[in-house]
């Protein structure tokens, strides 16, 4: 901990909230869109278990190091690909948040009614487990993120909490952003989609930076938030010319 009252350590710690907070977007994302299809009485709560499960698995990985470690060695062959427990992670979480994705774009594309009878379909209990299934595929970028920028564990633990109370404060807003406006879902759907192509790739021992797929995405949600703003501004005018016509 006294590592942290350095200004190398302030740097790193500062560095380590920051990325721990980029690498949950794609966790709030998958609460935000999965936790829409419940009830509404149940979405705000869904999305709370949700984070806090977040959390915990996070902190628990960080104090399971050795193993997390070990996860890492080959357990079989396969080709001449070395598979380890890791790859095997990636590739399942990879598989289904493709599955999610593609599922949930497939249903916007046939205009599927999102009435709180069809939503009757994902219990509260099914969508708790499959936020904590992909919480734990999240948990593995964000732990060894934080083990490449800080060795102290208490720092670690620290960076996570913190970043995990800015996602549980902005998680109903942006959970509301997303259901309000279908471009931007289907935007977050896509990079969902994204994330489980990378996922996926990874668990092959592919890696692909992923500094350059957050850049393309959220240049593409600038793009976007930009037009829902002319659009907004469009409709007054339109609404104008109608009635002088």
């Amino acid at each position: 901990m006294e590592s942290l009252l350095s200004i190398d350590g302030l740097i790193s710690f500062s560095s380590l909230v920051l990325m721990e907070i980029v690498l949950g977007v794609d966790n709030i994302i998958f609460i935000s869109i999965l936790t829409g299809r419940l009830p509404v009485r149940q979405q705000e709560k869904a999305r709370i278990v949700g984070i806090s499960l977040a959390l915990l698995i996070r902190v628990a990985l960080l104090f399971l190091l050795t193993w997390l470690i070990g996860l890492s060695r080959t357990l079989f062959t396969v080709f001449e690909l070395e598979v380890s427990g890791r790859d095997l992670i990636m590739m399942a979480g990879g598989l289904f948040l493709i599955y999610k994705s593609t599922t949930e774009v497939h249903q916007k594309l046939e205009g599927q009614e999102e009435s709180d009878e069809s939503k009757a379909g994902l219990t509260f209990g099914s969508a708790i487990v499959q936020i904590i299934l992909l919480d734990i595929v999240f948990s593995f970028d964000s732990i060894l993120t934080a083990i490449g920028l800080v060795q102290d564990v208490t720092v670690m633990v620290l960076a996570v909490i913190i970043a995990m109370v800015v996602m549980l404060i902005s998680a109903n807003k942006i959970s509301e952003f997303i259901q309000k406006h279908p471009t931007i879902k289907m935007l977050a759907l896509s990079f969902l989609l994204m994330i489980g192509i990378l996922l996926l790739v990874e668990g092959f021992h592919v890696h692909v930076p992923k500094g350059y797929v957050y850049f393309a995405i959220f240049f593409s949600l600038a793009v976007e938030v930009l037009n829902i703003k002319v659009r907004k501004r469009a409709k007054p005018v339109h609404l104008k010319r109608k009635i002088k016509e």
